[in-house]
């Protein structure tokens, strides 16, 4: 096992990793903004496009300086036999939610986690389209910045910088049914299943339909109960949302042994998982 990441080390990647998501999110927009996406589909039927391989290649260079080996979706397969022995490395969706992208309904993301002994210790989530951030270290917190204005430094994106700027998750909640997020593009029957159990329990259950990792960050906000997902996903779909959904008091968990995902498993697809309050006695699978 690695030694622990001493605050000040951590505190330096986390900046780093925020200047390659923001700068990422920057190119992102402007290829947003042109509407021509250049799509083709890869070898899994899911679709790709310029802005997806633009981001992987802004991200993967600001993080080349850290000399931490990354993952990312849009990156060379790594057999496991090379990475097994990693105990630290950088986790990368450089766009999830491609499919959002290509629809243009702003809901899509960049997210980067740095996973350390198989747990999140660093996260970044952007939002491009809103220009929203949300950041956490592992055993300080989770934080959301509203309107970045992303001005391409470093300095603003060190932690004692971002802070001030930033609201500490959860956010103040209002009185609200119990409310689910379930995905935009990815429903299957197993969750509309799911979904009447869960109605079963919650007769006044409210279903809030939305795409990529901001599913994540708005439990972690506050603003639902919920987020539960059976079709296939992968471990950068929710490297970077665990650790703020568990920096802001919400647990993100196997539906079939309710523990938290661990990360650089042999396996890279995530079983099926929640997003839930500590509280909430959700049915397993």
């Amino acid at each position: 096992m690695v030694e622990d990441l001493k605050i000040d080390t951590l505190k330096r990647l986390l900046a780093q990793a925020v200047q390659a998501a923001m700068t990422a999110a920057q190119e992102i927009n402007a290829i947003y903004a042109t509407g021509q996406f250049d799509v083709n589909i890869k070898e899994n039927a899911a679709p790709i496009t310029r802005a997806d391989r633009k981001s992987h290649d802004i991200i993967t260079e600001h993080l080349s300086f850290t000399r931490i080996p990354t993952i990312s979706e849009e990156g060379r397969h790594v057999r496991y036999d090379e990475r097994q022995s990693w105990r630290l490395l950088w986790l990368i969706d450089p766009l999830d939610g491609t499919r959002e992208f290509i629809k243009i309904n702003d809901e899509f993301t960049v997210n980067i986690a740095l996973i350390q002994n198989g747990q999140p210790h660093i996260a970044v989530i952007v939002a491009p389209s809103i220009d929203t951030l949300y950041f956490a270290l592992k055993g300080h917190g989770a934080y959301k910045i509203s309107k970045f204005n992303f001005q391409g430094t470093y300095t603003e994106c060190e932690l004692d910088e971002m802070l001030p700027r930033a609201q500490r998750l959860p956010l103040p909640a209002s009185p609200r049914p119990y409310t689910i997020f379930t995905s935009r593009s990815n429903v299957s029957a197993e969750m509309h299943i799911y979904r009447n159990l869960l109605r079963k329990l919650h007769p006044d259950l409210d279903v809030i339909v939305k795409g990529s990792s901001l599913k994540i960050c708005l439990v972690a906000e506050g603003k639902a109960d919920l987020y539960a997902r059976i079709n296939p996903t992968s471990e950068w779909d929710t490297a970077a949302g665990q650790l703020i959904a568990e920096e802001a008091g919400c647990q993100l968990v196997d539906l079939h042994t309710m523990l938290p995902l661990r990360y650089n498993r042999q396996n890279l697809l995530n079983p099926p998982f929640a997003v839930k309050h500590p509280y909430d006695d959700i049915p397993k699978l």
